[in-house]
């Protein structure tokens, strides 16, 4: 959240070790002035009440009338049951809120009889009606059945349900971390989550167990019934259709609304994907990605998201190539003069011509974009494309991870896939490598052209393509980095040359972030935190 002038990022937290096996969670709490550098404060929540023994879990923070903050929470109770709570500030004069109260009225909202103890969790931010009614989301499998219910209130204490969920669906299995916010139909600026009317359009963003990714439908939020309707209702009730946040490895997202620049962010989770021991060693476990900035795409029916423009902060030495350079066939070049295990790396490619695009004659290829890229990898010799940036490279290439495009053919539409494939990001075993991909919504036949920004923070490779359209994250454990440098390359392995009409590329300054040593705050890497989940 964002409050008097600090932005406060709370966190999953085990104080006691890098895993979930010692202890239970409590709420670990950073302050900073600009999103990128953090200074670590003491615990915000501590599981030392009989309503949250088990357990301070999921939750988000409301700014209310007057600027008083409060926290909605969920706890796992004495009897092993998850309930909702409530907590202020101990001091609302202090600037970083370092202390907070748990009332021993707690919890406001407790399990209700037709919902299972276990399945009763991760209330949104509250959000007020035009009746003067406080809401909130809080995830709960109701005889069976995947819910996001509603509850409303006028003091924030005292909390009914609404009869009708917000959403609902037997399909998915369990659905958890709502997030139900307003966009603007038109331009780039935030709303504040209250907001509804006239130009205003509202997302539901939902994180599925079954598949651990995060997906959202842009609709029409009816604040009297407190009903949602789906912008794209063909697309049905099971949120796995709906479209995807991030086609890559994040999971339980979370945004706000930044009032000190107008804009929409998201936060979400990166977890670790080598193994437990190597969580131990580190001492932390889990890395929340950069934030973005979030908007409506003019087809009023995608997100648009965007690093904030805080991270271009930290770019350093400069580095690029010749406007429009061309990539023949195997073509590969590599991006010098910056250190490419912190860089951000700004690329768009022209392609002259779609007629070598592959066809894909079967549309259930369609269906499973991440098999298409593991399929059809970096290696695989296409038509137009595969043409983008390799990463996280050794010297001898036997390690990178590629990021790249192929354009293919259904019928008489073109579709443009996105990749990042991990399958070459390491020589190491036991650790996750997968092809991750999707297709980016736009029309590569009127435009000609793809964008693509990646930001490489060591084992973090964020990705943005077509403007944002199509996001892919990406954790990756090179082997080489541990005794050599690490390389960058644009490459083309399609049968039809591309050109470069640009390349930019920044080495990124190390950001202060969460780390404390004997003489105070000290400057590790941006991913060195010991986050799980937001």
């Amino acid at each position: 959240m964002y409050h008097n002038g600090m932005y406060h990022l709370f966190y999953q937290y085990n104080p006691h070790g890098a895993l979930w096996d010692i202890g239970n969670l409590s709420w670990g709490h950073s302050v900073s002035g600009d999103l990128v550098n953090w200074a670590a404060l003491d615990t915000a929540l501590d599981p030392t009440s009989p309503f949250d023994a088990n357990g301070c879990w999921s939750g988000s923070a409301t700014i209310l009338p007057g600027g008083l903050p409060a926290i909605l929470y969920t706890g796992i109770d004495a009897s092993k049951q998850q309930v909702q709570n409530v907590a202020f500030p101990k001091n609302p004069s202090d600037p970083l809120l370092r202390e907070w109260e748990k009332p021993a009225y707690n919890p406001v909202i407790a399990l209700p009889a037709d919902v299972p103890g276990d399945n009763f969790r991760d209330p949104s931010t509250a959000w007020l009606g035009r009746d003067g009614l406080w809401r909130v989301a809080v995830s709960a499998e109701v005889d069976g059945v995947a819910s996001t219910l509603v509850y409303r209130s006028k003091d924030f204490l005292r909390w009914e349900r609404n009869a009708a969920p917000l959403h609902a669906s037997r399909a998915a299995g369990m659905v958890e971390c709502p997030d139900l916010f307003p966009v603007a139909e038109h331009g780039r600026d935030g709303l504040d989550t209250s907001a509804n009317g006239a130009g205003v359009r509202h997302v539901l963003k939902l994180s599925v167990m079954d598949t651990l990714q995060d997906y959202y439908m842009v609709g029409r939020y009816d604040d009297a019934a407190d009903a949602f309707s789906p912008a794209e209702p063909e697309r049905g009730d099971d949120c796995r259709s709906w479209r995807r946040l991030d086609y890559g490895h994040v999971y339980a997202s979370k945004s706000f609304f930044d009032a000190r620049k107008n804009r929409r962010v998201l936060w979400a989770w990166a977890n670790e994907s080598d193994s437990q021991a190597d969580d131990v060693a580190r001492g932390w476990s889990g890395v929340q990605t950069f934030p973005r900035k979030l908007w409506l795409d003019k087809d009023g029916k995608q997100l648009l998201q965007w690093p904030i423009e805080e991270i271009e902060t930290l770019r350093r030495k400069r580095s690029g190539l010749r406007r429009g350079t061309r990539l023949d066939t195997g073509g590969l070049q590599e991006i010098v003069g910056v250190t490419s295990s912190q860089a951000d790396v700004e690329v768009v490619f022209k392609i002259p011509s779609l007629e070598e695009a592959e066809r894909i004659d079967d549309p259930n290829w369609l269906l499973d974009p991440q098999k298409l890229c593991g399929e059809k990898g970096a290696a695989v010799q296409g038509g137009v494309g595969p043409f983008g940036l390799l990463v996280m490279a050794s010297g001898d290439l036997h390690e990178h991870t590629a990021v790249f495009f192929r354009v293919f053919k259904h019928h008489d539409k073109y579709k443009l896939l996105m990749c990042t494939d991990l399958t070459k990001s390491s020589t190491r075993v036991g650790v996750y490598k997968p092809p991750y991909g999707g297709f980016v919504d736009m029309d590569i036949e009127e435009r000609k052209s793809i964008s693509l920004r990646t930001l490489i923070d060591h084992s973090v490779v964020e990705s943005f393509g077509g403007g944002g359209r199509a996001c892919i994250t990406a954790r990756v454990y090179p082997e080489h980095v541990a005794t050599s440098s690490t390389h960058m390359y644009v490459f083309n392995n399609g049968s039809d040359a591309v050109k470069v009409s640009k390349l930019e590329a920044w080495e990124l300054a190390t950001a202060t972030v969460n780390v404390v040593g004997d003489h105070g705050l000290v400057a590790p890497p941006l991913e060195t935190t010991r986050h799980t989940e937001a």
